[in-house]
């Protein structure tokens, strides 16, 4: 692979970003990729499914402001501090410290820093076939737009990791790393989301420990709910809500993962693992398992892992 995009990459057509024409200090960093280099992006095999077009990092941005009737391309802004005023769609909102802000592709908006106290912000431009589906996994919809992280320590590490390919000359390699390091931003958004509130993540931690400590047990799920001092249906639907999956689906999981372990580093049958684990039917476990791991226990302990 050359390590420089060449030449006759200009030959190709795509659309350029969308950046506020807002004077930048010293103090912040605006990094447009050349349009060339979003070609190129466009259809390499490691970035064409998802790639930057332009990001940035604005500290206290007083007059930073911007209108897009037509909006090309996705933006996700992250505000560390201050606030600013936002309309897309017709619909007012505020931004202020630790919301998460998505403008997708299409939706006509504009923004303005509050004057008395502008907002400082990371934001991102970018586009591709998966632009949607990360979206929705972020969990962002049509009436979702805004979620509030709080501080997220993780979030920034992120953010700044694009700007990292600065001063690299646009070498296809930084570019190439800075398209897979904002995959590695969104994907993580649902992680940082999951920490926002300490008291769920409290209640979380409980309940796992607890699964783990009762794993040669058989719990119900009207244990756990009364541990979280919750009905049913409402711990499930909370528990759901949080990780994606049941509480007993997880509890099974980790289960499977217990078994796995011992098959590893024991000799003890498949029926001792299942009764150590609160099975007592051996081939009731055994079917669970393979479900779980796509194999039954016996391929699973024969077969070779390095």
């Amino acid at each position: 692979m050359m390590d420089y995009f060449s030449m006759s990459d200009w030959q190709k057509n795509t659309a350029s970003t969308q950046t506020s024409q807002w004077p930048v200090p010293p103090d912040s960093i605006r990094y447009v990729v050349p349009d060339p280099i979003v070609r190129l992006m466009a259809d390499h095999p490691l970035t064409r499914e998802l790639y930057p077009l332009a990001f940035g990092h604005y500290r206290k941005a007083a007059g930073h402001h911007m209108h897009r009737e037509h909006h090309r391309d996705n933006l996700l802004i992250y505000c560390t501090d201050g606030k600013a005023f936002l309309n897309v769609l017709g619909e007012p909102h505020t931004v202020e410290a630790g919301d998460l802000l998505l403008l997708p592709a299409g939706a006509n908006h504009r923004y303005t820093a509050d004057p008395d106290n502008p907002w400082s912000i990371h934001w991102v431009h970018y586009t591709g076939p998966l632009a949607e589906d990360f979206r929705n996994y972020m969990g962002f919809d049509g009436s979702n737009r805004i979620r509030h992280l709080g501080r997220q320590p993780r979030l920034l590490v992120d953010f700044n990791g694009l700007l990292s390919v600065r001063q690299t000359g646009f070498r296809a390699r930084g570019l190439i790393h800075a398209a897979n390091r904002l995959r590695q931003l969104l994907a993580a958004v649902p992680l940082n989301a999951d920490e926002t509130s300490h008291e769920r993540r409290a209640e979380l931690d409980t309940i796992h420990n607890y699964m783990r400590e009762h794993l040669d047990e058989r719990i119900s799920l009207e244990q756990l709910a009364e541990l979280a001092g919750l009905s049913p249906a409402h711990f499930a639907t909370r528990y759901r809500e949080q990780t994606g999956t049941s509480p007993i689906q997880h509890f099974l999981h980790l289960k499977v993962e217990r078994a796995c372990q011992m098959l590893d580093t024991s000799d003890l049958s498949f029926a001792d693992i299942s009764r150590r684990l609160g099975y007592d039917d051996a081939y009731y476990f055994s079917r669970l398992f393979k479900k779980v791991m796509g194999q039954s226990p016996r391929d699973y302990r024969h077969t070779p892992r390095h």
